[in-house]
């Protein structure tokens, strides 16, 4: 049965959101061609339809991970919300309890740090461009607040943020690990002038 191309892209798009999936549980070095095409109720054969390579699978999937954390993010930045109100809001819920315990949905770029240098280059390519787009969002709310530097304070402030959601998954202290967000939260919005933003 020959299927028309609009079943192939679906089909293609379920494959990277399983993969998406499987990255964010296993890690990118973890993924299993055969899980991933089971998970998205395909055979194994069907898999060099869709993707050239494992490693071309990995990157693609972790450029779907970026969108998909993209898409969240504009929809809790929320249309009609003031700039100082709309980033208040994503750091309060970037820095919380609640991003520190999943990994499912998550921002990538805490959980694939550790593993991007070791990636091969097509994806290290995916992962640097999905952390300069965010990067750029964050920058542009910071110019329309008309900070100062925006692009070089919005990328000072994410990778303090990403560390401090690292720094706190990694501490087996509860205590410990809510004092990491509580800290580098409190610091961000201090330094972006937003402590009063509601």
């Amino acid at each position: 049965m020959r299927y028309d191309a609009e079943h192939k892209q679906r089909t293609r798009e379920r494959l990277l959101e399983e993969a998406a999936k499987a990255i964010r549980a296993e890690g990118p070095h973890r993924i299993g061609v055969a899980e991933v095409m089971a998970k998205a109720g395909l055979t194994h054969g069907g898999f060099y339809a869709h993707f050239a390579s494992k490693d071309d699978l990995v990157a693609e999937a972790i450029e779907q991970t970026f969108k998909e954390a993209g898409a969240r993010m504009i929809r809790r930045l929320g249309e009609g919300q003031a700039p100082a109100e709309a980033l208040r809001s994503y750091i309060d819920y970037y820095l919380s309890p609640a991003h520190r315990d999943t990994r499912t949905t998550g921002c990538p770029l805490p959980f694939l740090s550790a593993d991007a240098p070791r990636l091969p280059e097509a994806a290290r390519a995916r992962f640097a461009l999905g952390g300069a787009r965010l990067t750029e969002t964050f920058a542009e709310l910071l110019k329309r607040l008309d900070r100062p530097e925006p692009e070089a304070t919005a990328a000072s402030a994410l990778a303090e943020m990403v560390g401090a959601v690292l720094l706190s998954r990694a501490e087996p202290d509860p205590a410990r690990s809510d004092a990491f967000l509580a800290y580098s939260r409190a610091s961000v919005l201090r330094r972006l002038g937003l402590e009063d933003a509601a």
